[in-house]
């Protein structure tokens, strides 16, 4: 009798280390980009008075950052390496993320401007630096799920902002500044670990030889690595598919900073109120980053060719964004009837007083009503009816003075609010980000399929710049939609962003039918027959 053949020696699971890394990464990334978003309602209307205008251009700048940091920061990470270049990425975006606390009201615009060009330039490294070590530590048949988990950070990112900063930031504004400074410790104890644990593989000693062949395995033998320049880059109509997709970032770039602020101006969700709904979308969000990951890898490991699998996912993702385009159609109404004055007198507001305890004098925050001079006043908006909270607020803001308004507007949102339908508006989005992220997923793993490694961060950052450009195109005709429409501006922006996916798998299609390997030279290395 034979004996039985020796077990094949583990393989290993170092490289999910790496993923959990890039995971945390960009979790702190987006916990610095998102805080911006939730606070939007707040600084604009509370704090620093800004039009929508300003904060479109607020938005620009960091878009306008993002895109020129992208024009270098692919190639430098291809030139240094994703060990340097992500140090380098993530130490100066949290330099200016706390620098946002800085800033005072009397320069509030040109403030934020700075800061937000500042922490666009360094935020730009994050997914070259990311792509570069998946393409680096992952064979082919698991990058999809690698990119899937690490790009799950953006979700958790984006949920962690609005759940913890209403712990300390009231509906006013008070204690904004500390919402900006949360994630600099974070940012420095990952630098640490960052550069303790990663190199490339070839020069890992905690590498098994093992793992180093299985990451190998399905992919064409290593080149030189040197660097590809953008000009031989740009003549591949590979190059023009992923970068025309890349248009997609507008509307992701419109959920996390316009998002929050649609769901105020239109279903009167404040601070508080926007915790939950933010929470919903993104943890949402994160499922749908995981799901297409995994759905074009099971794909592959069920025998479909890499084209057709990774074709598919972007396909269903596109067409989980569609119903997004209904969102402004759910109708709402805040009624100043007799309701709304019976709730008024049973409400409480939320403020700071100033308490002596044990001989000490600290803040307190208490529950009082609402004073009876301001429902008095309230009492000149009886019979109408708003089809907005920013309409609503207005009036209320007219009848009793801004400053007067600002603590109490929670209240009388919900005491005015006739309905609870915004919910829907939630889920379709939730619906579409989770759409976005399963494509982004899918979408940047072509890269590493198409492209070879010494160009994977050039790629990124060449279609990173384009998907920057789009969402400051954007943010540009928002800003003067809203400030000519008020909140009925939102419809093209939704209809936009809804359709934007299946527009983009088109282009895809029409450049790259068949998502054939480039070699160094950018040559067709394994030409495929073609695929029904």
């Amino acid at each position: 009798m034979k004996p039985p053949p020796p077990a094949a020696p583990p393989i290993g699971r170092y490289r999910w280390r790496i993923v959990a890394l890039l995971f945390f990464a960009t979790t702190i990334n987006y916990v610095d980009r998102s805080v911006l978003g939730v606070l939007a309602p707040t600084l604009q209307y509370r704090v620093f008075h800004w039009t929508d205008q300003d904060y479109a251009a607020i938005n620009i700048s960091f878009k306008a950052a993002y895109a020129v940091g992208l024009l270098f920061m692919g190639g430098l990470i291809d030139r240094i390496g994703a060990r340097a270049g992500y140090t380098l990425s993530i130490a100066v975006w949290s330099f200016f993320g706390v620098m946002h606390a800085l800033v005072r009201p009397a320069f509030g615009l040109v403030g934020f401007c700075v800061a937000r060009f500042g922490l666009g330039l360094g935020e730009s490294g994050n997914f070259p630096a990311a792509i570069k070590a998946v393409g680096e530590w992952f064979p082919q048949k698991e990058r999809a799920l690698a990119t899937g988990i690490f790009n799950a950070g953006t979700n958790v990112g984006a949920i962690l902002a609005p759940l913890v900063i209403p712990l300390f930031v009231l509906p006013d504004g008070t204690h904004w500044r500390y919402a900006f400074l949360m994630t600099g410790v974070f940012s420095a104890l990952w630098i640490v670990l960052w550069l303790s644990t990663y190199r490339a593989p070839g020069a890992h000693a905690n590498l098994t030889a093992a793992e180093f062949d299985y990451i190998h395995s399905d992919s064409p033998a290593p080149g030189t690595g040197a660097r590809i320049p953008w000009r031989r880059l740009l003549r591949v109509r590979e190059t023009w598919a992923f970068t025309l997709a890349k248009s997609t970032d507008a509307a992701w770039w419109f959920y996390l900073f316009w998002g929050g602020k649609f769901l105020y101006d239109r279903f009167g969700l404040n601070l508080k109120g926007l915790a939950l709904p933010l929470i919903i979308i993104y943890v949402v969000s994160d499922a749908g980053s995981i799901a297409g990951g995994w759905l074009s890898s099971s794909f592959i490991k069920r025998g479909w060719s890499v084209n057709r699998a990774r074709k598919t996912a972007l396909l269903i993702s596109a067409l989980c964004v569609l119903p997004v385009v209904l969102v402004t159609r759910i109708p709402t109404r805040f009624n100043a009837d007799d309701a709304f004055y019976a709730r008024l007198r049973a409400a409480r507001t939320t403020v700071e007083r100033e308490a002596s305890v044990g001989g000490r004098t600290v803040t307190e925050r208490v529950a009082e009503p609402v004073p009876a001079a301001a429902q008095a006043a309230l009492r000149s908006l009886s019979g109408r009816s708003f089809g907005s909270a920013r309409e609503f607020t207005a009036a209320a803001a007219a009848a009793i003075a801004p400053a007067a308004e600002a603590p109490m507007e929670p209240a009388l949102i919900e005491c005015a609010r006739s309905d609870r339908f915004y919910w829907i508006a939630v889920l379709l989005m939730a619906c579409a980000t989770a759409g976005h992220q399963a494509w982004s997923a899918n979408l940047f793993t072509v890269v590493s399929d198409v492209f070879p490694k010494a160009a994977t961060a050039s790629l990124i950052g060449i279609g990173g710049t384009f998907g920057a450009v789009s969402g400051l195109a954007a943010d540009w005709c928002l800003g003067r939609a809203l400030s000519n429409s008020g909140p009925h501006g939102y419809l093209f922006a939704f209809l936009i962003a809804g359709s934007l996916y299946l527009f983009a798998f088109g282009l895809l299609q029409l450049l790259m039918p068949r998502m054939t390997p480039l070699d160094e030279n950018l040559v067709h290395a394994n030409p495929t027959p073609h695929e029904p």
